[in-house]
C-alpha cells in the first residue's frame, strides 16, 4: 500500500477567530521538505499542550474525499477550498478510518510513524467552521482524521508517500473503535480488549478501561462545547 502525502501542513499559534482562546489548528501547505522530531513537524505549533501535540499525536492525519461530504451537508465554504481546514499536518486521498487500524506502521519519506488514535474532535472545530455544533458532527459522522506517533525521526515533503509497513492489529480499523466510542458500548469484554491494545494511545486505553470499570459512558459536553460557544453568530447555530 502506497499513499501519496498531497499537501504537508503546519501551523502557528494564533487567535481563533472570536473565541477569545489561541490556536494552532488554522495549517496551511509547506512546500519544502521538513524535519519530523518526536513531537511532530519542525515550525508546526499547538496552543495548548495539555489535549494538542506531544508524542501520541505527532501527526494530524485528514482524508481529503471527506471534503466533498462536508461540502455537501455545510455548504461552499471558503476553509474547505484546501487542505487544512481540519487542523490536519498530512491530506491524502486513498486512505480514510476504514482502511487504517490502530497500531498500522508505516514510512513516511524517511521517518517511521505509528497509527496511535483517532482523534477526538473539540469544540475548536465550531469556530474554525463558525458553526455551532461542528465538533459533535465530526464526531458522530466518523471522519475525524488520526493521529500518529514518531517511531523514527526523519524528512518529509509533499509528494512523498506513505507505505505500509506492518499491521499488527487488521481487526481494529479505527472506523470500528470510534464506532465502539461513538455508541457508548458498555460491553466489557469489548472496553478490555482495546484497554488492553497496547498500540492504541495511553490515553484511550484508559478511557477504555474506565468506562469498563464505571460502566458509564463519559461526560463530552466540556469537549465539544467548550465555554465559548456563545460567542458564534446565531445565523451558524444548528
Amino acid at each position: 500500500m502506497n499513499i501519496t502525502i498531497d499537501a504537508l501542513l503546519t501551523g502557528v499559534v494564533r487567535p481563533l477567530g472570536d473565541s477569545g482562546r489561541d490556536s494552532g489548528i488554522d495549517k496551511h501547505p509547506v512546500g519544502q521538505r521538513l524535519w519530523l522530531g518526536p513531537e511532530g513537524l519542525n515550525g508546526d505549533e499547538q496552543a495548548d499542550r495539555r489535549f494538542h501535540g506531544g508524542p501520541e499525536k505527532a501527526l494530524h492525519h485528514y482524508a481529503r474525499e471527506h471534503y466533498a461530504a462536508w461540502q455537501e451537508a455545510l455548504g461552499d465554504l471558503a476553509v474547505l477550498h484546501a487542505p487544512g481546514a481540519f487542523g490536519e499536518n498530512i491530506s491524502t486521498r486513498g486512505l480514510t478510518e476504514r482502511d487504517v487500524c490502530v497500531g498500522d506502521i508505516y514510512r513516511a519519506g524517511t521517518a517511521l510513524i505509528q497509527v496511535s488514535q483517532a482523534r477526538q474532535p473539540c469544540w475548536k472545530l465550531d469556530h474554525r467552521f463558525n458553526h455551532r455544533g461542528m465538533a459533535a458532527r465530526v464526531q458522530a459522522s466518523g471522519m475525524t482524521g488520526w493521529y500518529y506517533r514518531v517511531l523514527q525521526e526523519g524528512w518529509l515533503i509533499t509528494g512523498d508517500t506513505l507505505s505500509l509497513q506492518e499491521r499488527p492489529h487488521a481487526q481494529w480499523t479505527l472506523a470500528r473503535v470510534q464506532d465502539i466510542l461513538n455508541r457508548r458500548v458498555l460491553d466489557p469484554d469489548v472496553l478490555h480488549a482495546l484497554a488492553n491494545l497496547p498500540e492504541l494511545s495511553p490515553n484511550w486505553r484508559a478511557l477504555f478501561e474506565k468506562r469498563a470499570r464505571a460502566g458509564e459512558v463519559e461526560d463530552w459536553t466540556r469537549r465539544l462545547q467548550g465555554d465559548t460557544a456563545a460567542t458564534l453568530p446565531k445565523e451558524s447555530q444548528t
